[in-house]
C-alpha cells in the first residue's frame, strides 16, 4: 500500500468520512457522496432537452448558446447539503469533484462541445475574505480539468451585495444590476471564444444574467451557462 493510501486509511479509522447527503460512512473509493446517494441524485437531464426550462429563464434577457444544471435543488432535500457543504462548510473540493462527475455524465449530450474557457462567477473581496474561498472557482476547476481546458477568472464583483436567499425575483435582479465587470486583460483572453460561465445554483437567474452581461463586452464572445444545481423552474 502506498504511503498516501495508508495515511488515508488511518485517517478514516480515526475520523471516518461521511456522505454529504445521508451521513453514512464512506468507502475508500467514495470521496464525498456514497454510491447509493449518487444513484438517486435528482438529475435534471436538461442538457438533453431543446430550449429547456433553464434556457427559457434567460430568453429575451441575455443571449446564450445553451444552459443546464446537473441536479435539482430543493431546500428541504438532503441533496441540498451538497451545495451547503461546498459553499458554507469549508468543503469546496466537494464542488470540484461533483462538477467532474457532471461533466462525465453530460458530455455525451454535446452540451460541453466547443467550450474553450470556463469562467466562474466571482465573489466580492469582502465575502471572499469572510468565507476563505470561492466555491464556484472550484466548480469551474472540476469542469475544466475534466474537459482539458482553461479556467479564466475574467470577471470581478465591482461591488458587494446583500444575500439573495430571501429575496424575490425583482429584488434579486435589482440587487445584482451592475454588480460585475471585466478584469483588466479579460477581453484579450476571451475574445471570440466560447465561454462556459459556472455557478453553484440557479434560482431566478439574476446572478448569472449579471455576470453574462459583463462578459458580453468582450468582442465575439459566445456564452453558455452551467450550474451544479437548479431550482425547479416549472
Amino acid at each position: 500500500m502506498a504511503l498516501n493510501q495508508w495515511l488515508r486509511a488511518a485517517a478514516d479509522v480515526l475520523m471516518p468520512r461521511t456522505c454529504s447527503v445521508c451521513g453514512t460512512t464512506l468507502g475508500a473509493d467514495e470521496p464525498y457522496v456514497c454510491r447509493g446517494c449518487m444513484a438517486h441524485l435528482p438529475r435534471t437531464r436538461l442538457e438533453q432537452v431543446e430550449f429547456n426550462t433553464m434556457e427559457q429563464l434567460f430568453a429575451g434577457k441575455v443571449p446564450i448558446e445553451r444552459a443546464a444544471g446537473f441536479f435539482y435543488y430543493e431546500k428541504d432535500s438532503p441533496y441540498a447539503s451538497i451545495i451547503h457543504d461546498a459553499k458554507y462548510r469549508n468543503m469546496p473540493k466537494l464542488g470540484q469533484w461533483i462538477a467532474g462527475q457532471a461533466y462525465a455524465e453530460m458530455k455525451g449530450s454535446g452540451f460541453f462541445e466547443g467550450i474553450e474557457v470556463v469562467v466562474p462567477v466571482p465573489l466580492h473581496r469582502d465575502k471572499l475574505a469572510s468565507r476563505g474561498y470561492n466555491q464556484t472557482l472550484y466548480i469551474a476547476r472540476g469542469i475544466a480539468r475534466a474537459a482539458g481546458i482553461a479556467v479564466a477568472e475574467a470577471v470581478k464583483a465591482a461591488r458587494s451585495h446583500s444575500t439573495q436567499t430571501r429575496k424575490g425575483a425583482l429584488e434579486r435582479w435589482q440587487n445584482t444590476r451592475g454588480m460585475y465587470c471585466l478584469k483588466a486583460g479579460a477581453s484579450t483572453v476571451l475574445e471570440g471564444k466560447r465561454v462556459l460561465v459556472v455557478d453553484d445554483v440557479v434560482t431566478t437567474g439574476s446572478t448569472l444574467e449579471a455576470c453574462a452581461e459583463a462578459l458580453l463586452a468582450v468582442p465575439g464572445v459566445k456564452i453558455s451557462l452551467f450550474t451544479l444545481a437548479v431550482a425547479r423552474l416549472s
